[in-house]
């Protein structure tokens, strides 16, 4: 699996900084970068380009991780892992108001960080692609989905011969997401991350949702595909 290239770590301790530079640099990481302070970060994040950014919820100075993670995330789109030995709800609560792409527990391991970090970046390349996807669909509002289905990528609602189809939430994210990559296979993760963010869902979620928009809707042509995941098939003429 593909592994970030340009790291920044934001953590106050030297000798985390060691332990997590050194855990980096078995997987040929190309370019790490140690901060302890929000001012140094921010200076430095607006001359360079990172891949990913492990941050420390302790750090120097008057501004703590969550609020620099927010102020970074105002401005760029840096998939961010946290690094905490808290655990308390308030905290942690604070965190995923952020919408986070991992977390790493203090104290960690190795295999910890590397988990959390290809798992983190598996994650982000899959929604940029479908976002990409997104962007490109918008120009061509209307997608044809077949002679009856159409999907509007602007209004990012499903019509069933020019009438509105009355979808709940997640069932009509799963339809935008597999809109816009038409003819394409979208994977589970992808489909996963899409619906329900980093919430720990059941293996079985996805099938029951996919289940119920084909019961509703048994002739949209969505096809599985076994250990992959599932397309939207175009049949229009």
């Amino acid at each position: 699996m593909d592994f970030p290239q340009q790291i920044m770590i934001v953590e106050d301790e030297v000798i985390t900084q060691r332990y997590l530079k050194n855990i980096l640099a078995q997987y040929n990481v190309a370019n790490v970068e140690c901060y302890d302070n929000a001012r140094e970060t921010l200076e430095n994040i607006r001359s360079n380009t990172y891949d990913m950014i492990l941050m420390d919820i302790n750090i120097k100075g008057s501004m703590d991780g969550i609020q620099l993670a927010r102020e970074i995330l105002r401005s760029y789109n840096i998939p961010i892992v946290f690094i905490t030995a808290h655990n308390d709800t308030e905290t942690f609560q604070e965190v995923l108001e952020l919408s986070p792409y991992g977390f790493i527990a203090k104290p960690f391991s190795s295999t910890d960080v590397e988990v959390a970090i290809q798992l983190a970046y598996k994650r982000f390349v899959s929604y940029s692609e479908v976002n990409a996807k997104k962007v490109e669909a918008v120009d061509n509002a209307i997608i044809k989905i077949s002679e009856q289905y159409t999907y509007s990528t602007e209004e990012e609602k499903l019509y069933c011969d020019n009438q509105l189809v009355k979808l709940n939430a997640k069932q009509n994210k799963i339809l935008e997401v597999l809109s816009v990559n038409i003819n394409s296979i979208v994977k589970y993760d992808t489909l996963i991350m899409a619906v329900w963010g980093e919430n720990e869902i059941a293996d079985s979620a996805l099938r029951t949702l996919i289940y119920t928009i084909r019961k509703t809707l048994p002739d949209l042509p969505i096809i599985s595909h076994s250990k992959l995941g599932y397309s939207l098939v175009s049949k229009a003429s």
